[in-house]
C-alpha cells in the first residue's frame, strides 16, 4: 500500500501542477474548478492510502524481491451462470424508452426490473445453488 499511496500523492501533485498552469493561460472557471477537485480527491486517497499502509503488515507489492504468485490467492465467488441480468436488461431498456415513447410503458418494465432485481440478490438462497 505504500507504492499506491506515494502514487496518489505525485498524481495529486502532478495535477494541482496542471490546475495552476491551466488556471492561469484558459481563464475558464469550470476546468480549473474540475483539475482542483480531481487535486483534492486523488490527495485524499493518496493520505489514506499513506496513513493505512503504516498499520498494516507489508504486502507483496511493497516487497522488491516479491513475485506476481506472492499474492495469488482466492480471488472471490462468481456465479457461474445466472439468468436475472437479461430481466434487469430488458426491464432496463424499456424502462428508458419509456421516456422517449410514453410513461405507460413504465407499468411493463417495473415489473421485469423487480423481478431481475430481488432473482439476482437472492439467488443462492434457493433452487440448486443455495449451499453456496
Amino acid at each position: 500500500m505504500k507504492i499506491q499511496g506515494k502514487m496518489f500523492i505525485w498524481l495529486s501533485v502532478f495535477i494541482l501542477a496542471m490546475a495552476i498552469v491551466y488556471g492561469l493561460w484558459s481563464k475558464e472557471p469550470a476546468g480549473t474548478t474540475a483539475l482542483f477537485l480531481a487535486f483534492g480527491l486523488s490527495i485524499m486517497i493518496g493520505y489514506y492510502l499513506a496513513f493505512t499502509a503504516k498499520r498494516v503488515d507489508a504486502m507483496a507489492q511493497d516487497n522488491k524481491e516479491a513475485d506476481v504468485a506472492d499474492e495469488a490467492g482466492e480471488v472471490g465467488f462468481f456465479a457461474p451462470h445466472s439468468w436475472q441480468p437479461l430481466s434487469l436488461a430488458v426491464g432496463g431498456a424499456f424502462a428508458f424508452l419509456a421516456v422517449a415513447m410514453g410513461w405507460w410503458l413504465l407499468y411493463f418494465s417495473l415489473p421485469l426490473l423487480l423481478i431481475g432485481l430481488f432473482g439476482w440478490v437472492f439467488e443462492y438462497y434457493r433452487g440448486e445453488n443455495q449451499n453456496q
